[in-house]
């Protein structure tokens, strides 16, 4: 049997291996923070394109008050295809956006259609807007929201109609309503340089007949009778 000093150096040689065992450190899961982090990337983006796309600034056109004289003689009535209005509608826009950092479409197929971009996370993302157009009393066109197509990123209409009226640069004759989804073409504000105006009279895009008149402005009609 082993004396009582024998078993003193042994409890001695057992503390002494337990003190030089390095103690073991938990290691951190590296992965599991950059999941976290990447995560609250995401929330964080998220958040910003909300608040940029939701958020309502001051419209980008002056607005126009409304014509005093309506009234006119119409001189020209116009029936008209789509591939001819789309030919006005191109020339018209390429010339009133040049300059503009941001650009859109507009043209008629069986719907009338807005073709446009935006940014999201510094990434262009491609959108088109369908409208019914309806002719109204006074001669001008509405446009009523139906459809949008936007890929995979989940935004209602309203929300691409307040990102229009807030960053496109649009026509001051052009009102924009994202409450209601519509588009108004406020065809009364609008007028050529020798003062004609237009109405539109029939817009049927299915069977392709679109007709107009081309109006004289009332005080030119005046002038023609002191003359005569």
């Amino acid at each position: 049997m082993k004396n009582e000093s024998e078993k003193k150096e042994e409890v001695k040689k057992v503390t002494k291996r337990k003190k030089n065992v390095p103690e073991v450190k938990k290691s951190i899961n590296h992965w599991k923070v950059a999941f976290i982090v990447l995560i609250a990337l995401i929330i964080g983006s998220l958040a910003f394109v909300f608040v940029r796309v939701t958020q309502i600034r001051e419209p980008n056109y002056k607005p126009v008050p409304e014509l005093v004289e309506k009234d006119g003689t119409p001189v020209i009535a116009i029936q008209s295809k789509k591939k001819q209005i789309n030919a006005l509608i191109d020339f018209y826009l390429s010339d009133f956006q040049k300059g503009s950092d941001i650009t859109y479409e507009f043209y008629l197929e069986n719907e009338a259609m807005l073709n446009g971009t935006f940014k999201v996370l510094g990434h262009p993302i491609q959108f088109y807007l369908y409208f019914d157009p309806y002719v109204m009393d006074d001669g001008n066109v509405q446009l009523k929201a139906k459809s949008l197509s936007i890929g995979t990123l989940g935004l209602p209409m309203k929300e691409i109609l307040k990102f229009v009226k807030r960053d496109y640069k649009l026509p001051n004759w052009v009102e924009v309503n994202p409450d209601d989804s519509t588009i108004l073409l406020r065809l009364d504000q609008f007028r050529m340089q020798n003062g004609l105006f237009i109405r539109a009279e029939k817009i049927n895009l299915v069977d392709d007949d679109i007709r107009m008149n081309i109006y004289l402005p009332k005080d030119s009609n005046d002038k023609k009778e002191e003359s005569n």
